[in-house]
């Protein structure tokens, strides 16, 4: 599904942490993120319940990895929606940081 506007952008807030989703220049949701060297470690995803079922989330979740791929940097998804995401498009797995086995696991 996409949304139904020509207007949907994705915008990188470094000073905030956050990719901001805009739908008609308007903040319509974020992807929370935390660096960490080379790493990007999404953790908390959120799109207005108004703007939901029109495939924002996705939008928003593809042009926040593409600006991660173009920066260079790897992707580590504690967030459900772009863990999700990632495994719906194998076209992104060269981003994810392989797991590291810990004691633990």
């Amino acid at each position: 599904m996409t949304a139904p506007t020509t207007d949907l952008r994705v915008v990188d807030d470094p000073d905030r942490d956050v990719f901001v989703l805009l739908v008609d220049g308007r903040p319509q949701g974020y992807a929370c993120y935390r660096v960490a060297g080379r790493l990007v470690v999404f953790t908390h995803t959120e799109v207005d319940p108004a703007q939901r079922g029109r495939g924002v989330a996705n939008e928003l979740a593809r042009q926040a990895l593409e600006q991660v791929r173009a920066s260079g940097r790897r992707v580590a998804p504690v967030c459900p929606f772009i863990a999700a995401y990632l495994r719906r498009h194998p076209e992104y797995a060269d981003l994810v940081r392989p797991r590291t086995p810990t004691p633990y696991s």
